[in-house]
């Protein structure tokens, strides 16, 4: 028989989905689950957004569009990156894709020949190891453990671009952790970067309208606007806008990347579809009250849950700033058991806490953290509080 690919063997099936997909199956077995597994926003775009679509199929034209993106969706982008500070693009710098996850692979592909290096700091979301792995790039890792808020220092940053890594990747908000750089900090780290002019810059920058305690969102470009010339913004529709099943991810950046990624698109995908894009471009551009709604109920939600974990014993759980996960230390139940079952890691945990209270949460270790589990907080009110009281009751019959 014919063999498969070598890159087909360093794929790896995503662990939260994994996680996901067996809060699912208890779930169909009768089993009273509250699943804080998945990163979905879980509520839905306002409806704009749907009379959009509903116009665009009275109109649709079933044909090819731009590989770039439609120039109505590439001026909604460029509209919204200006609200961000994000000024003097134009269309020639930006393209569209399947979901921001299709855009970090094209510029994964793009950039990176094989052997060549990438960096980042962990914890991480899953996929930008399982991309590294794919294309056949090496892969530094910057430990941000809890004691320093699972955040990188200047320090750090420095000596991991020393070595010249081809492309340095950065994730603010955060995903896994909810952690947000201050106007301050990414400052410093912008100093760092212009001290290092052969190396990429990636800023996966999906949560930038979901950032809490008045701290605000801020790019490297605001800081340093020299390195225009190197620095990625990375966008997406799905958490801002409730519409992660309609794929619809955005850059901007130097024109030559751009051009990459839009080449790439030709021999991909050709285009998104014309009625996704109508969603989109109203999306961006019409009313911004559900978004916005939600980013205050998603704070007062993080203070639920932070509340929650640090009253357990031992527990330590560092406050986010932004997105809807928090990332908590909870190392304290290693080597203990619930119900004669040994927990002796992370996955140990996540079992037990599955099996015992229904409760699905997803491993640090699948973020390159094994001392901690996500928690993706966006369900219903009376569903969180729920599944936090047995979340606690967990940890107090641990033995």
């Amino acid at each position: 028989m014919p063999k498969l690919a070598a890159r087909v063997g360093r794929a790896k099936p995503s662990a939260i989905m994994q996680i996901f997909d067996k809060a699912k199956q208890l779930q169909a077995q009768g089993r009273d689950v509250v699943s804080f597994s998945i990163g979905v926003p879980n509520f839905l775009p306002g409806e704009h957004v749907y009379q959009a679509v509903r116009d665009a199929l009275e109109h649709d034209s079933g044909s090819y569009g731009s590989n770039r993106g439609d120039v109505r969706l590439l001026d909604a982008f460029l509209g919204h990156m200006e609200g961000l500070g994000l000024t003097g693009y134009a269309r020639e710098n930006c393209a569209v894709a399947v979901g921001a996850k299709h855009i970090l692979y094209n510029l994964f592909e793009a950039i990176l020949d094989e052997g060549d290096e990438v960096a980042f700091p962990t914890p991480y979301w899953t996929s930008y190891v399982d991309i590294a792995e794919i294309v056949g790039a090496k892969i530094k890792l910057l430990p941000c453990p809890p004691e320093q808020d699972y955040k990188m220092t200047p320090a750090q940053l420095d000596e991991a671009l020393a070595s010249k890594p081809a492309l340095f990747l950065f994730n603010n908000p955060s995903n896994p952790t909810g952690m947000v750089y201050t106007k301050d900090e990414i400052a410093a780290l912008a100093d760092v970067l212009v001290k290092h002019p052969d190396t990429w810059v990636i800023t996966d920058d999906i949560y930038n309208k979901m950032v809490f305690d008045d701290v605000g969102y801020h790019n490297f470009i605001n800081a340093r606007p020299e390195l225009r010339d190197r620095v990625i913004f990375v966008d997406s529709l799905s958490k801002t806008y409730g519409m992660p099943g309609w794929r619809v991810g955005l850059m901007a950046g130097p024109e030559s990347i751009a051009k990459a990624v839009v080449t790439l698109n030709s021999n991909h995908i050709t285009n998104i579809p014309e009625i996704v894009t109508a969603g989109a471009v109203a999306a961006l551009s019409g009313p911004q009250d559900v978004p916005e709604s939600k980013c205050v109920e998603f704070q007062a939600k993080r203070d639920q849950v932070v509340g929650m974990f640090r009253s357990i014993p031992g527990v330590e759980c560092p406050m986010p700033q932004g997105a809807f996960y928090v990332f908590p230390d909870i190392s304290c139940a290693f080597g203990k058991s619930h119900s004669g079952r040994a927990i002796n890691n992370d996955v140990d945990l996540c079992d037990a806490l599955l099996e015992a209270k229904g409760v699905a949460c997803v491993p640090g270790s699948a973020f390159g953290e094994p001392r901690a589990l996500r928690v993706s907080y966006t369900c219903p009110t009376a569903q969180l509080a729920d599944g936090l009281e047995r979340i606690r009751s967990f940890f107090a019959e641990l033995q």
